[in-house]
């Protein structure tokens, strides 16, 4: 008896001393402000499957947020709807996002989430794309304050919820921002995170880091920068340069480099042989996903061609258009095995 007692409270200091560690650990991220990493809504990339075998290959991301929700003729798309669903989903934490112009369009989106059993949620002022954007959704929003206003009112209609703005600087002018700002201020959000380009220039243009300074310095809720995040000395630019940012949310950077936040963390890049190994793992694993959901190989190709349109950036383009132009399953698993070897 007196052995038994002798090993639980053994046991118990060793927990106790674990938990006292662990606070410690985060106590010291928290003073030297190590930035929390978001993977950005991609449509079309950024899923269940992709984010659930991202955080068990990969990790290195604090928070992934879906793709925008959206509600259209009159019903939310089941697409949409399983890719919320809890069942759907392995990782720690999520951040469902909604595109919507007015508070009618958002109630729907907010009760499926609320049913859901979400508390958080990121309304979407930041897509480019011109079919959301002529319906005033995602950056097509930005130029109309008044709609803003109506939007954030809303807000204080599900006291339950926690809300967040994903945002550029403007549909066509970079100071687009300046008039919604004191809407923002006033309104309670857990963070902001702002792709610093126009809603007209897509992709096309550099980052506006300057303009994006301007808005950090204006906005009194958390910050998150978003934006060209391609490679770990791009995370330590931005950390160095805005040191009191909140986090870095990266889209197209970590579609290339998936690796991206665990290099953050453990402060060195992967070499292209460790990466490659990591990649394979990763490409099995949403292989046999999507090989039970898709029909044929037409649906499979169609859905894994597009990541390879920015993965590995550095792979050469003699093994890059064999998976491209693969035309069966077979084909396309050669042409990825070759290329994956890591030796080029």
């Amino acid at each position: 008896m007196h052995s038994l007692v002798m090993k639980s409270r053994s046991l118990r200091s060793f927990v106790e001393f674990g938990m006292r560690y662990e606070v410690k650990c985060l106590n010291y991220k928290e003073m030297m402000n190590v930035l929390k990493i978001y993977s950005a809504p991609l449509q079309g990339f950024t899923e269940a499957v992709w984010r659930n075998v991202h955080s068990t290959v990969f990790g290195g991301v604090d928070v992934y947020c879906t793709p925008f929700l959206r509600y259209e003729h009159g019903e939310i798309r089941s697409k949409d709807v399983r890719d919320v669903k809890h069942e759907s989903n392995n990782v720690e934490n999520l951040l469902p996002q909604i595109i919507a112009a007015t508070p009618d369009e958002m109630h729907p989106l907010m009760e499926l989430l609320a049913n859901e059993g979400y508390r958080n949620v990121d309304l979407n002022m930041g897509c480019s794309f011109p079919l959301q954007a002529r319906k005033k959704h995602g950056a097509g929003l930005l130029p109309h304050p008044d709609m803003v206003a109506e939007l954030m009112k809303a807000t204080t209609g599900y006291p339950d919820f926690t809300f967040s703005v994903k945002m550029r600087l403007g549909w066509e002018s970079k100071d687009e921002w300046r008039a919604l700002m004191p809407i923002l201020n006033d309104t309670p959000l857990s963070h902001i995170t702002v792709h610093p380009r126009l809603g007209i220039e897509q992709y096309k243009k550099a980052a506006d880091i300057e303009a994006f300074a301007e808005f950090y310095a204006a906005c009194k809720h958390p910050v998150i920068y978003n934006g060209d995040i391609l490679t770990l000395e791009d995370i330590r630019r931005i950390e160095s340069e805005f040191p009191q940012l909140k986090g870095i949310m990266i889209g197209r950077g970590l579609l290339a480099n998936p690796a991206l936040g665990i290099e953050y963390r453990d402060g060195r890049e992967l070499t292209d042989r460790e990466l490659c190994r990591l990649v394979q793992q990763m490409h099995d694993a949403m292989f046999c996903e999507l090989s039970q959901r898709l029909q044929g190989s037409t649906q499979f190709l169609t859905k894994m061609k597009p990541y390879w349109e920015y993965l590995l950036p550095s792979l050469p383009k003699r093994l890059r258009k064999p998976i491209l132009k693969a035309t069966t399953i077979e084909k396309y698993q050669s042409a990825v095995t070759e290329a994956l070897k890591g030796d080029w």
